[in-house]
């Protein structure tokens, strides 16, 4: 499914549902879409009119294998993101990169935190957009500043701050 975000320029998204029993691709592309709407209000990503994400929703032992191969951590995870190109002269696309998201361990999550579901994805997907536009979270300067842009980016769609239980640190 290819869907083109409202209110966030041209951009495309296009969504695939490969595996796990996730939400109608109808609602989760509104969620894509609201991420990338609100990301995009926050951030201003400077990007090719007619760029595209791709948005690849599967299972933790598809996500497991990404991460084996790309990041050497042979373990399933809730997001990977692959950005496709530099910048060039601080413009980005017309390929963004690819997110996946991997299910078992999101639902998990969510139910961990005793957040819905699609709030989870929602922030997964932030997170994601984030580092296609090269925010990382290896330092802790640089974890902060990504997670203030999530924390901000969240409230922007009625999401409380997924970081308020603890102080904002890096990724292990």
């Amino acid at each position: 499914m290819t869907e083109e975000a409202a209110g966030a320029g041209d951009l495309v998204i296009d969504l695939s549902i490969v595996a796990g029993d996730w939400p109608t691709e109808e609602r989760l592309a509104a969620v894509c879409k609201r991420a990338w709407a609100a990301a995009h209000k926050v951030a201003s990503f400077n990007f090719q009119a007619g760029s595209e994400v791709s948005v690849v929703c599967t299972n933790d032992a598809a996500v497991q294998k990404l991460n084996k191969d790309w990041r050497g951590k042979n373990k399933p995870t809730n997001v990977l993101s692959f950005p496709a190109s530099e910048p060039v002269e601080d413009v980005y696309g017309p390929l963004l990169g690819d997110i996946v998201l991997g299910f078992e361990t999101i639902s998990r999550e969510a139910d961990d935190l005793g957040i819905e579901f699609e709030t989870h994805v929602t922030h997964l997907i932030v997170h994601g957009i984030l580092h296609l536009f090269d925010y990382d979270h290896q330092e802790d300067d640089e974890a902060e500043l990504m997670e203030r842009m999530e924390i901000e980016i969240l409230s922007c769609l009625g999401i409380e701050n997924p970081y308020a239980d603890r102080p904002l640190v890096k990724d292990a």
